[in-house]
């Protein structure tokens, strides 16, 4: 029996064909989602529902990398999709690496258990005994704090000048930190939850200066190689790895190169590359407690704070416990998921930003789970973007306007985000002369748009015209005068800081 005349077998599939994309039909409204609606666990053939789903995934929301399902530790669905390397053409395959981004986090907080176990450390002592040079608003900042996200240290990818400038530059150790450590605490340690990938990098450095050895050491001494994780790797450098996968952006349905970010000075909040394999040998041992004891792992996730615990978000997913991390960088979207109750591990890898590993993976389970699961359909943005760089701007802005004309209520019809997401997409690009008109199109639809000033202000700045510019932030800040990215772009400009 074919995938087609099994999945119509078992699902109720509607507005939807399977090998066919669920593009809207020219002038018609937004695509809407299908549902799988499970009519018996008994015959459902899952590694077909999963499938199906990857490869809706693949068709309309620009999915590329490698899944895995495991039931009892043991896989029951692994498969890879789409290209690690689109210049040669490399297919993804259940070997290739991904960079894990903050799927990192967990590793870090799990080394400081195995500290804490030997009594080298306590979650509860001041994170300033480990550190050197503590600026004093970090004085009362205790370990758990950086945990847990509670310690009121702003994150520096939340910077406003991450994205231009900071994010590709160079970094020694602790350079990353000395972004934010003159900065005021967002809030008193404790009183207050803000993700902070300064914290986990500070975590980074308190396990070098309990252990005595770099924490690249670390993490290979005491997890990858007792596990047998031969294919994990930690790199904070340009260094090659074999089998990594590259990461994509995209424009529409345009695999895109992802822009270029330094990992120069991340520690212990990024650095590991690895595959859906050895995180699912991780995973397992978590489960086993074969690493720290089960009191400790406890610890990890009863302490949970705004749905985080030590290096693990807590949350209900399909009425179930699911513990997990997700990790996004440059070009790459990831998550691990275990639902320790069900026994069911769900790792999704991706070398695209636009996948949401998040996402993926909560589809999986609720597959696996039969609960309904919406199948990925084509996005208005993507339609719009594909018209664009097939016909022309005018060709995207005009079916912009058949899809509304079709739609007129639709939430994405009624404000200027989609409008304003195509015009920076194609800035990214870039393509400077389609993203002005976007923004001057968003501005004849919704004159109060200070965003699309934001966005000629910074092709102004691009162009070497800090006069537009100015004048542009200027305008956004009349309509939005709380606008902080406004705000600190006329800062930079009259600073001679700007682009």
């Amino acid at each position: 029996m074919t995938v087609t005349k099994l999945l119509t077998a078992t699902f109720a599939i509607s507005a939807f064909t399977l090998g066919q994309p669920a593009l809207a039909a020219p002038g018609a409204g937004p695509a809407h989602s299908a549902a799988i609606q499970p009519s018996g666990r008994s015959v459902v053939d899952q590694s077909a529902a999963f499938d199906a789903y990857m490869q809706a995934a693949v068709r309309n929301a620009a999915f590329s990398g490698t899944v895995l399902v495991a039931r009892d530790g043991v896989p029951i669905f692994r498969k890879s999709y789409g290209l690690a390397n689109r210049a040669f053409d490399v297919p993804n395959a259940d070997d290739t690496l991904y960079q894990l981004a903050s799927v990192t986090k967990p590793f870090t907080a799990l080394l400081i258990m195995m500290l804490q176990e030997e009594g080298k450390l306590k979650v509860d002592d001041l994170a300033c005994d480990y550190l050197a040079d503590c600026p004093l608003a970090w004085r009362s900042i205790t370990i758990r704090q950086l945990l847990t996200h509670t310690s009121g240290i702003p994150n520096y990818s939340s910077l406003p000048d991450w994205d231009e400038t900071l994010d590709s530059r160079t970094y020694g150790t602790g350079g990353l930190v000395a972004l934010v450590r003159d900065l005021p605490l967002e809030f008193a340690p404790g009183e207050g939850y803000r993700y902070s990938n300064a914290g986990y990098n500070l975590l980074g450095a308190i396990i070098e200066r309990v252990s005595g050895k770099p924490l690249p050491d670390v993490l290979r001494d005491r997890i990858l190689t007792p596990l047998g994780m031969d294919h994990t790797v930690f790199n904070a450098s340009r260094l090659v790895i074999p089998h990594l996968a590259t990461g994509y952006y995209s424009l529409g349905s345009t695999f895109i190169e992802a822009t270029p970010q330094s990992m120069t000075g991340v520690y212990g909040e990024a650095g590991l590359s690895s595959t859906v394999d050895d995180l699912l040998i991780w995973a397992r041992a978590l489960d086993a407690d074969s690493l720290i004891s089960r009191a400790s792992s406890e610890q990890m996730i009863d302490a949970a704070r705004n749905n985080y615990g030590f290096g693990w978000e807590i949350r209900t997913w399909h009425n179930r416990r699911m513990i997990g991390h997700a990790g996004s960088g440059p070009g790459f979207s990831n998550m691990v998921a275990r639902f320790p109750d069900d026994d069911l591990t769900i790792i999704v890898l991706s070398n695209s930003d636009e996948a949401s590993g998040g996402g993926t993976a909560r589809a999986l389970a609720g597959i696996y789970f039969a609960e309904p699961v919406a199948l990925p359909t084509i996005q208005p943005k993507t339609l719009i973007l594909d018209a664009i760089l097939s016909g022309g701007v005018e060709a995207g802005l005009r079916r912009y306007q058949e899809m509304k004309a079709a739609e007129p209520s639709a939430e994405i019809f009624t404000t200027d985000e989609m409008l304003v997401e195509v015009g920076y997409e194609l800035l990214g690009l870039p393509s400077m002369e389609a993203a002005r008109r976007v923004f001057q199109f968003a501005l004849e639809q919704f004159p109060q748009s200070a965003y699309s000033h934001d966005g000629l202000a910074d092709i102004s700045a691009a162009e070497g015209d800090k006069t537009a510019a100015i004048s542009h932030f200027e305008m956004s800040l009349r309509i939005d005068p709380e606008n902080h990215y406004a705000i600190d772009g006329v800062r930079r400009l009259r600073s001679g800081d700007g682009r």
